[in-house]
């Protein structure tokens, strides 16, 4: 507000007169005023910074209180919903690869000779699965039902029962080549798809993996006569099928033989992974979670152990270029297993890595018919 001219005029009648020369009293009243104008900003500053403090303090604390309340409300939450992710971490049994397939109708995968057929392996689980019979015989089985597939099981021929790895279904290229490579050389084939995927009800766990198994095995054996049945576990599967073997012996069962390819220990090894799952693994703090997990839930899959346990005869195939699961951890898997019974009756053969198998393509191998020959013959 400018000043009145009276009050200026009074203003300048008490202006000292010795203000000398180099200074006019406007020039001295303009020096007053601007002390007054900087003393009245540094008090205003003071207080404003004041303020600022303040209101810092209020909005960290706010920040503080929203953060627990945060993690009040995450943590019980998220401890529910990290087991899913672990589940699908470890079998990843949602992705139904390949897509748009009909697991009710093998035939649309050259199957001809294989029927569909669903298996209660407890209540509320029902699994699906195939039954593939001797290639021989593919021009007999048009047309007929499944009691006729059933009782094809007792014909004197071996049977196989494939229990593949995680991802996808029992219509994966890989599988179906398994499945026709041991029709080819004679064989029965039953590929049972776990709880929780494709088309079998559920969801996955170590134990109900094993449960599956068991009761697959014992509704084959329900009807084998005395067919011999052998056991291919690939990946996931061979954890499956070790821990099925330890459960049949302590029952006093032993399976007729066991062929372990890709094998992996839970321990020695983690859980083979897809490209489907390996962005799970760049979350931080994702590793240490998982092992907390696992230790806490004992998903584990403990191949190394088990191996020292089982009492019949074991192949092992693996691939020297395998990309999920290293030739050594199967090296220490086999050694562990013939230590327990004898190299007689644990065999291991490896497949060069320059013919490019990895982990799912040791089906295509041309000696591999000879091998799994050999192998059922020593049975």
């Amino acid at each position: 507000m400018q000043l009145e001219k009276p009050q200026v005029i009074h203003l300048f009648h008490h202006l000292p007169m010795n203000v000398g020369s180099a200074h006019s009293p406007v020039e001295y009243l303009t020096m007053r005023v601007e002390k007054v104008y900087i003393s009245t900003l540094t008090c205003c500053g003071q207080s404003v910074r004041k303020l600022m403090v303040h209101e810092q303090s209020r909005r960290w604390l706010k920040k503080g209180l929203l953060a627990a309340v945060a993690v009040c409300i995450l943590v019980p939450v998220t401890y529910k919903i990290i087991p899913a992710l672990l589940q699908d971490i470890i079998y990843a049994y949602r992705l139904s690869v390949p897509f748009f397939v009909d697991l009710s109708q093998p035939a649309d995968l050259s199957l001809n000779h294989t029927v569909n057929m669903y298996l209660t392996s407890e209540e509320g689980i029902s699994l699906g699965v195939w039954h593939t019979l001797p290639e021989s015989r593919w021009k007999e089985a048009q047309g007929k039902d499944l009691m006729w597939y059933q009782n094809t099981l007792n014909d004197g021929s071996p049977i196989f029962i494939y229990l593949h790895g995680n991802t996808g279904t029992r219509a994966a290229p890989h599988r179906v080549g398994v499945a026709k490579l041991l029709s080819a050389l004679g064989y029965h084939v039953v590929v049972p798809d776990y709880r929780g995927f494709g088309d079998s009800t559920g969801e996955p766990t170590e134990s109900g993996l094993t449960t599956d198994a068991l009761h697959v095995y014992n509704w084959v054996k329900a009807r084998s006569g005395d067919s011999l049945v052998v056991i291919w576990g690939h990946s996931l599967g061979t954890g499956v099928s070790c821990n099925t073997a330890v459960k049949l012996v302590e029952q006093g069962v032993v399976f007729d033989g066991v062929i372990l390819e890709g094998t992996f220990s839970g321990v020695l090894h983690p859980i083979p992974f897809n490209i489907f799952t390996w962005y799970y693994w760049t979350f931080p703090g994702i590793k240490n979670l998982y092992s907390f997990l696992t230790e806490e839930k004992k998903v584990v899959f403990p191949t190394e152990q088990n191996v020292k346990k089982m009492k019949c005869p074991i192949l092992f195939l693996h691939s020297e270029d395998d990309h999920l699961v290293s030739i050594q951890t199967a090296r220490e898997i086999y050694e562990f297993a013939a230590k327990a019974q004898s190299k007689d009756r644990v065999k291991f053969v490896t497949f060069d890595g320059s013919l490019g198998y990895l982990h799912n393509g040791l089906y295509q191998d041309p000696k591999l018919p000879g091998i799994i020959r050999e192998f059922v013959k020593s049975l």
